[in-house]
């Protein structure tokens, strides 16, 4: 029996550039990688002919004028005078909030819904797959309007905690919840590094220390792991971590001097504190609920796609039924799970373009809205939006993935 191999050694000939397997698919690639440079070339030129044929070129000078326009919700300090791309910043601050904020709680509603469409109670069966058909089935644009709208038209006016007998009261004398947002107290530090007001060192400071905080943690359960496998006694490590998280952080806050504002009627409106607009809320919720949806079903299925054997061998080792889902199941299901979770933790970050709706300031708001109309540089302003839309959906799919590979079954 004879088998036909690729020729080994002799002289090197352009026919082999296709005819050897050993060069065959390189050439394939290269023809196909010129062909795609060739391409963007032409339409970059085509593009560039068309701008000098109507007296117009590319230029992001604009950047760096006034933008004229205020923003009802800000991260950083911005008023009317600052440049372009300061509302830039606001706007992708904004954009990151508003998807960080929905991505958390979505997850949570997600998994909750999932496991509970799962559950062996017929009522809350139905309950939540009523949840999961009602919000997935219905644009997300119209629950933003009908969030927004009932939170304005239901949540009393500020002037309506006016008075020795308002007909409404902040709750705890320390959060206010009207129609125009959500007034909580603000921390800032009375002392510290770089000074009063919360300034941006004491805050990386406090970040620093978690993160700190969280790898010393990591270092005490992997310890703990070893020791379980070398002796079969795992030391006891809740204390410990405990320390580790809290000591640090609390010594650090007494340290800085953290203090907090308490929100305050001023004229007619509130002061101090930190607002939560209206835009924001609805935004926030509209995505988590509406997001929170389309993960139940793949919680859904991802426990489903675990075997039953799992649930029955945890259960005869004497485990609770909550306890076997938390331990054996769902991290189990996690592998199925994560891939498509990916999806929508992109989808989340994309669908807070349709903020411009309720008036929420995000990047497609500023840059690609008001900024673009009263500058006139269109490519510029689209460019850059495809740009920072590309950047944050590659990150959280590279972050996401290697969460995905650290969660799949290593074999041995």
């Amino acid at each position: 029996m004879s088998t036909t191999t690729d020729p080994q050694g002799g002289s090197f000939r352009l026919s082999m550039l296709l005819n050897d397997t050993r060069y065959r698919s390189l050439t394939l690639q290269a023809i196909a990688a010129i062909l795609l440079a060739v391409s963007i070339g032409y339409i970059i030129s085509n593009l560039l002919a068309n701008l000098r044929a109507q007296d117009l070129n590319i230029s992001f000078e604009f950047l760096t004028s006034p933008a004229g326009y205020d923003i009802n919700q800000t991260l950083i300090d911005y008023n009317s005078q600052s440049s372009n791309i300061r509302a830039a910043v606001v706007g992708i601050l904004n954009t990151l909030l508003v998807a960080f904020l929905a991505c958390i709680t979505a997850t949570v509603f997600g998994v909750l819904a999932g496991v509970l469409r799962l559950s062996n109670n017929w009522l809350v069966r139905k309950l939540m797959a009523f949840y999961v058909e009602i919000f997935r089935n219905i644009p997300v644009l119209i629950w933003i309007i009908i969030i927004f709208t009932i939170m304005t038209a239901v949540m009393p006016s500020p002037r309506a905690f006016r008075g020795d007998d308002p007909a409404s009261t902040m709750l705890l004398d320390l959060f206010a919840f009207t129609n125009r947002g959500v007034y909580i107290p603000g921390p800032y530090f009375a002392r510290g590094i770089g000074g009063a007001d919360g300034s941006v060192i004491n805050w990386l400071l406090v970040i620093a220390t978690l993160l700190g905080s969280l790898f010393a943690t990591r270092m005490v359960t992997a310890r703990a792991n070893a020791t379980q496998a070398a002796t079969g006694v795992r030391p006891k490590t809740l204390w410990t971590n405990l320390a580790i998280w809290f000591v640090p952080i609390l010594a650090l806050l007494f340290i800085l001097g953290l203090k907090w504002e308490i929100p305050e009627l001023k004229g007619f409106n509130f002061g101090g504190g930190i607002k939560v607009g209206g835009p924001l809320i609805a935004l926030w919720f509209a995505l988590s609920i509406y997001t929170g949806a389309f993960i139940a079903e793949n919680v859904r299925a991802g426990i489903q796609a675990v075997s039953k054997g799992q649930t029955e061998a945890a259960s005869a080792l004497g485990l609770r039924p909550n306890r076997v889902m938390s331990l054996v199941v769902l991290p189990q299901a996690l592998r199925v799970i994560i891939p498509p979770l990916i999806s929508q933790y992109l989808n989340i970050t994309k669908n807070s373009s349709l903020a411009i709706a309720v008036g929420y300031a995000d990047i497609t708001a500023t840059l690609g809205g008001i900024t673009l109309n009263q500058t006139g540089r269109a490519i510029e302003c689209v460019l850059l939006l495809m740009l920072f839309y590309l950047v944050i959906s590659l990150l959280i799919s590279a972050f996401m993935n290697v969460y995905n590979n650290a969660m799949k079954l290593k074999e041995r």
